[in-house]
């Protein structure tokens, strides 16, 4: 862990085992909590990491052991990015179908995505050429729902 002034920074390599997704999810919120996050906040922002990393895991790739999915965590003043990385293929995100479409009701596929948009501000994938997607998810820590009141 690397600390400067208001800035922390965290990387972790996982293999891509279901068993390992706790693991990068306590990171994220102790992070949370650590800056002042109330328990609610931290957990909907754990469940944000728990879905990046199942999907990087089942969809990216694919439950083969030789592939890793690397989690960073960078918490800079209120502002918190995380990257979640696999070496799969790569999918199309304007194809995978809205839950919340009636059609979609039923399917199981999507949801995941569904709640990280619904849990962070933004999200932004990029696709490595030689393989390999990146999800960037940010929050702001600062504000809304989730920051934990000072206590007088």
């Amino acid at each position: 862990m690397e600390r400067g002034g208001d800035s922390e920074r965290i990387e972790i390599t996982i293999s891509s085992r279901f068993e390992n997704i706790e693991l990068v999810q306590v990171i994220a919120e102790h992070l949370c909590e650590n800056a002042g996050v109330d328990e609610d906040g931290s957990h909907w922002v754990g469940m944000a990491v728990r879905e990046a990393v199942a999907n990087a895991i089942k969809h990216g790739n694919r439950l083969d052991l030789r592939k890793k999915v690397n989690a960073t965590f960078d918490l800079r003043g209120d502002d918190l990015e995380i990257t979640i990385s696999d070496e799969g293929a790569g999918f199309d995100p304007g194809k995978v179908g809205d839950p919340l479409n009636p059609q979609n009701l039923m399917k199981t596929s999507g949801r995941g995505i569904f709640y990280i948009k619904t849990f962070m501000d933004e999200i932004h994938y990029s696709f490595n050429p030689g393989g390999g997607t990146s999800l960037v998810m940010t929050k702001n820590l600062g504000k809304g729902p989730g920051v934990a009141t000072s206590k007088a």
